[in-house]
């Protein structure tokens, strides 16, 4: 199966297509003529931005500041079009390359081959292979340091950006309505 590889990317981030309840969420990566876009969960894009930040913090402190960690500006555009999905994720990698001095992400196809939702603990999962799993597809993409840190800060703000959570439950409010378990349908107003 194909490695979509991008080393560097021109551009690469998180974005959704749909409203707010709705939303299907997407990386997308860009480069040398090329957009590949693979659909993943809202939690997992949360997963990965939250797992670069403790990556890089980690890095700072075992080897000081990492080299070219220089700003960079957050990406604030668009998915590019036509956003057409390449496959759907299902194991997020994350590493970090000491000698290039870059954060490898590796997004794998979700495994229907198993029949299982999800790989128990004792199997091994291939991940950073040269030529990936046999049997899924792979996008790879190498970030700077300061990439990474721009990747992480917009994915956490595509994310935030869905529906407002309940004061009392938490659960997400629906334009239509919302059953919230902390009131458990009593209302004041519908005293007799």
């Amino acid at each position: 199966m194909p490695v979509f590889q991008f080393n560097p990317p021109e551009r690469f981030i998180a974005g959704t297509v749909g409203q707010p309840g709705e939303r299907t969420f997407f990386l997308q990566a860009v480069g040398e003529g090329r957009i590949t876009s693979v659909a993943l969960e809202k939690a997992q894009v949360e997963a990965l931005a939250t797992r670069i930040e403790e990556l890089l913090e980690e890095v700072h402190r075992r080897f000081g500041a990492p080299p070219d960690d220089s700003a960079v500006a957050e990406d604030e555009g668009p998915l590019e079009q036509p956003i057409e999905q390449d496959f759907r994720v299902g194991t997020l990698a994350l590493a970090w390359d000491a000698e290039a001095s870059r954060v490898i992400v590796e997004a794998q196809e979700i495994d229907d081959t198993s029949g299982e939702e999800f790989v128990e603990e004792e199997d091994e999962l291939e991940v950073f292979a040269e030529d990936g799993p046999p049997h899924r597809d792979v996008l790879r993409v190498y970030l700077t340091p300061g990439e990474a840190r721009a990747f992480a800060g917009r994915a956490l703000k595509v994310v935030a950006a869905g529906r407002p959570d309940c004061p009392l439950c938490g659960r997400p409010l629906d334009p239509a309505g919302h059953i919230c378990v902390r009131q458990n349908g009593y209302r004041p107003d519908r005293l007799v």
